[in-house]
């Protein structure tokens, strides 16, 4: 089929499940640590917070946490998350969604680098964030993570497939990534649940141009021909600013400031017309005002017991809310992780299918279904839901 993607929740027909195979370790870096800094929920009221609910980047007791250094996962984890993507690809397919993946990364490539830095390499695990699927048009996102520099080259023969039955394929300008290119304000001046690791002066570079764009598409909530954007620095607004431009007249862009650090889709989701998964009723009153009388599904706060515990040399890299990031496929069906059966009682309630997928290691991989998966043909059309 074509490409044709505009919401959430439509009938999903096709879809990219991201790959997982030869991870192996993290990178600690400038960018790494700015991604990963801030996962706490805002209404969680300082009484109730646990070690278990911030994400920690580094091992007890280690004394520079900012320092570089690659920090190996261990086998088990990667062969269990291995297992469970496979799952969930097996499961879209047995709902009859046609599923894509992407090339694998060699074990052999183990570095990417640029004039300016190099770093390991990640495989095309999370492919919602590198790339923002707009109606008929793909759009390759400017990374925040070094690591994550050319993953959507990964991507390259299903986007090609897609291209050649007419869609439109764009790359947004991509930055020199620097230090100086990131804007650190909203790290150190973040007073909410930290800064949980301190962030490191950035070190002068020959090919320093200031701050540029950097940006996710998992930044983005797909509403027909809206468009909901977090802008929460100075990196975000260039890349919503290019995004206005280069969209307008298609779509209408909303920006919300600071819902989050960066990503939306552990703070809201949109389920079907009328209907957002919302953290917390005060992630609502920061969205645009036409969302605000939809109904909300405020799910009861997750359990520590939904998660596995880790040695201290483990990297958490989320918040226990990760389990918000739920995929629909269709208006009324929702892949849940079978982890969560507070999640999963609560929208039964509401009148969804349920469908429990198994999902053990999503904090120290960073993402959840929504996160690993990129729709990329959906039934519904470019609707106004908001007029």
């Amino acid at each position: 089929m074509p490409l044709h993607s505009f919401d959430e929740w439509s009938p999903l027909k096709e879809v990219i499940v991201g790959s997982a195979l030869n991870y192996t370790s993290h990178e600690r870096e400038l960018s790494f640590d700015l991604f990963f800094h801030d996962n706490i929920a805002e209404d969680n009221a300082p009484a109730t917070r646990a070690e278990w609910y911030y994400p920690r980047l580094a091992p007890a007791g280690r004394a520079d946490p900012g320092g570089r250094g690659r920090v190996a996962i261990k086998q088990r984890y990667v062969d269990e998350l291995a297992e469970d993507v496979e799952g969930i690809a097996a499961t879209l397919a047995a709902l009859s969604v046609t599923v894509h993946r992407p090339i694998p990364v060699d074990p052999a490539t183990a570095e990417v680098r640029t004039p300016a830095w190099s770093a390991s390499v990640v495989p095309p695990l999370n492919v919602r964030d590198n790339t923002l699927i707009a109606g008929d048009e793909i759009i390759e996102t400017p990374p925040m993570i070094r690591s994550r520099y050319f993953e959507t080259q990964f991507l390259t023969p299903v986007f090609q497939r897609y291209f050649e039955q007419g869609a439109r394929w764009t790359v947004m300008p991509r930055p020199l990534m620097t230090d100086a290119s990131f804007d650190l304000s909203y790290a150190r001046g973040s007073t909410l649940g930290g800064p949980t690791e301190p962030i490191a002066d950035p070190r002068p570079s020959p090919y320093d141009v200031g701050l540029e764009m950097m940006f996710d598409g998992a930044q983005v909530l797909r509403l027909g021909r809206d468009m909901v954007v977090n802008v929460s620095t100075a990196n975000h607004a260039l890349a919503c600013d290019w995004l206005e431009r280069h969209l307008e007249g298609r779509f209408r862009i909303h920006r919300v400031h600071r819902l989050s650090d960066s990503h939306i889709d552990s703070m809201v989701l949109a389920l079907r017309p009328g209907t957002l998964l919302v953290r917390s009723r005060a992630v609502a009153e920061k969205l645009p005002e036409a969302l605000r009388s939809w109904d909300l599904i405020v799910p009861p706060a997750p359990e520590s017991d939904n998660f596995p515990r880790y040695d201290d040399d483990d990297l958490v890299l989320t918040s226990p809310y990760i389990d918000l990031n739920v995929l629909s496929a269709g208006p009324d069906t929702v892949l849940v992780n079978d982890a969560c059966p507070e999640l999963m009682r609560t929208l039964e309630k509401h009148r969804f299918t349920v469908v429990p997928v198994r999902h053990r290691h999503r904090r120290l991989f960073g993402g959840g279904f929504h996160c690993f998966t990129l729709d990329t043909v959906r039934a519904a059309g470019p609707e106004d839901y908001l007029g």
